[in-house]
């Protein structure tokens, strides 16, 4: 259709009904005299807890039915339901260190320091109603891991806020195994009430129609047709993987990647897609004694198993002073992937890389909204190898602290795992899930950048992006913390 059916215009319309997405619906609407669209791609199961399936309630597991693709890669998961990531991931949120902020100051100014963000971070901290791992949740792995961190010369922190290398426990948006979503916390029955706040379900974002350097509409299937939203302002919150693939559909995006899909370039912006980041890790398996396996099963039969509920900030020789680059993250419990006959878990100490250095890209396959975008996450790729070196310091890590627990899991056979070569470590590489980067801020004069510090798109007016995709570089962290509160801070610029 050449022109698709326009819905009511509003002033603000938000594309994506992820963490961001909701954040930004909640705030925005608070003022009665601005009216909001919310856009999500998936399904919104309502206002009342009850309604919503049991398998995105349950913060034991990780959900994979309301996701983009069911069998993708692993580093693909993304989100397709209102409340986004916060659905289907762990449930943990820490925060990164002073050296994350720097970085952030220097690609957007000083609203992104860490003081300037603190009030945001509490605000979050507050919404989503987060709290620390009670003692009730803990493992025997898991309070052997916390008292093994302090025997080895760890000092405790407190997770979600600034702070030094150390270990603890991260806050939680769940209580007694029930998974607290962003929806939940933002768009609550009094939010959905508001006649100012419309919320679109299972509406696909195709493009944006960007005319003369402005947004003059955002282009969606709706029930099986296409329609017009129309707005004076237009938000990206799709998230590192969606924003830079409906910006590229738009024509925004780097030209001669437009041309080979026959796409007209709006704005030629070669950063958009570029500049991935995500956190790769190695899991180090480990044998379960007789007494653990009975432990976790006992833990289990009462309701209160869970994979891991503590972490160790660790800092390679490569790190700033004061800072961390690494996350020791002990689990045990059943596997992930597969199954193993009742009794028995798997255990181990994984090694994630908090900072690394390379970058992948995303790219369209082709301009169809529905057709999956390419995702290169390259990880372990820099031309120096410092990527590497920083994995192989973290296994050394593990394997003190797997030492420290061999009398409840003992390694298998082989060589350990720091000690393997480079293509067969590579090999063995998974990923934290919290991709970062392709929609990166910074200055106008700087090429790759897309938006400015303010989430504005360079070169298109009307157009913001409020997502995990602006982030320059990962924090130290679980990004969903550090996302509500740059959600929470960007509403506010917004609203302004």
């Amino acid at each position: 259709m050449t022109n698709p059916p326009a819905l009511p215009g509003f002033d603000t319309v938000v594309l994506g009904g992820g963490v961001a997405g909701c954040v930004l619906a909640a705030r925005l609407s608070e003022n009665p005299d601005r009216s909001v669209c919310l856009v999500e791609a998936g399904p919104d199961h309502g206002p009342r807890q009850e309604s919503w399936p049991q398998k995105v309630l349950n913060a034991r597991a990780l959900p994979r039915d309301d996701v983009w693709e069911r069998h993708g890669a692993f580093h693909r998961v993304r989100a397709r339901i209102l409340g986004g990531s916060s659905c289907i991931k762990g449930a943990w949120n820490t925060w990164g260190s002073h050296a994350d902020h720097a970085e952030w100051t220097r690609a957007g100014g000083d609203r992104w320091s860490a003081t300037a963000l603190e009030p945001y971070r509490l605000r979050a901290v507050e919404r989503m109603a987060l709290r620390t791992v009670p003692d009730r949740e803990l493992s025997l792995w898991a309070s052997s891991a916390l008292l093994a961190a302090r025997d080895l010369g760890h000092e405790e922190v407190d997770m979600a806020a600034p702070g030094r290398p150390g270990y603890g426990r991260p806050l939680l948006n769940a209580v007694d195994g029930l998974r607290f979503n962003a929806a939940f916390a933002y768009l609550d029955p009094a939010v959905r009430s508001r006649p100012n706040l419309t919320i679109l379900s299972d509406v696909l974002v195709d493009r944006l129609d960007v005319r003369a350097g402005r947004v003059r509409g955002a282009r969606a299937v709706l029930d099986g047709r296409p329609v017009t939203l129309t707005a004076d302002t237009y938000v990206l919150t799709c998230g590192t993987f969606g924003s830079p693939t409906v910006l590229l559909r738009s024509g925004v995006g780097p030209a001669a990647h437009l041309a080979e899909h026959g796409i007209r370039c709006a704005a030629d912006l070669p950063g958009v897609g570029g500049n991935l980041s995500d956190q790769p890790g190695v899991f180090v398996p480990l044998s379960p004694t007789r007494e653990l396996n009975a432990a976790l099963a006992a833990k289990e039969a009462e309701g209160r198993l869970y994979v891991s509920r503590m972490l160790i900030r660790a800092a390679s020789e490569y790190c700033p002073d004061g800072a961390w680059d690494l996350h020791l993250l002990p689990t045990a419990g059943p596997p992930l992937v597969g199954a193993l006959p009742p009794g028995q878990y798997e255990a181990g100490v994984s090694a994630f890389l908090m900072k690394p250095a390379s970058r992948g890209q995303v790219r369209l396959r082709s301009a169809d909204p529905e057709a999956p975008p390419e995702i290169t996450p390259a990880f372990l790729t820099d031309p120096g190898g410092r990527d590497l070196a920083v994995v192989r310091s973290g296994l050394e890590k593990v394997r003190e602290l797997a030492s420290a627990l061999k009398s409840l899991a003992v390694p298998g056979d082989g060589a350990p795992a720091h000690t393997l070569p480079d293509d067969e470590l590579r090999g063995r590489v998974g990923t934290y899930w919290h991709p970062v980067g392709t929609c990166a801020m910074g200055p106008a004069d700087d090429p790759q950048a897309v938006v400015d510090g303010q989430g504005a798109v360079h070169g298109v007016a009307g157009l913001r992006v409020a997502d995990a995709s602006i982030l320059p570089t990962v924090p130290a962290a679980n990004t969903q913390l550090p996302v509500l509160a740059v959600a929470e801070m960007l509403a506010q610029t917004l609203g302004t």
